[in-house]
């Protein structure tokens, strides 16, 4: 059963924790996982890097390859 509170939404909302974009990339969703990673680099220089990697950790918990 995959979709939204499986176990490897789990896991990727966890690897986002650390890393933003690496739940995505774990998902397979490539361009997104670079979006989050590049755009926390960028905003975390302005002290708002914080608003992608809470985007990035919700956004990988919620994934539904559904949909």
């Amino acid at each position: 059963m995959a979709g939204q509170g499986s176990g490897g939404n789990v896991l990727a909302a966890l690897c986002s924790f650390f890393i933003p974009g690496l739940g995505q990339l774990l998902q397979g969703r490539l361009l997104m996982a670079i979006i989050q990673f590049v755009l926390a680099g960028v905003l975390w220089f302005f002290l708002l890097g914080w608003l992608i990697h809470l985007w990035s950790i919700i956004d990988a918990a919620r994934f539904n390859p559904g949909s």
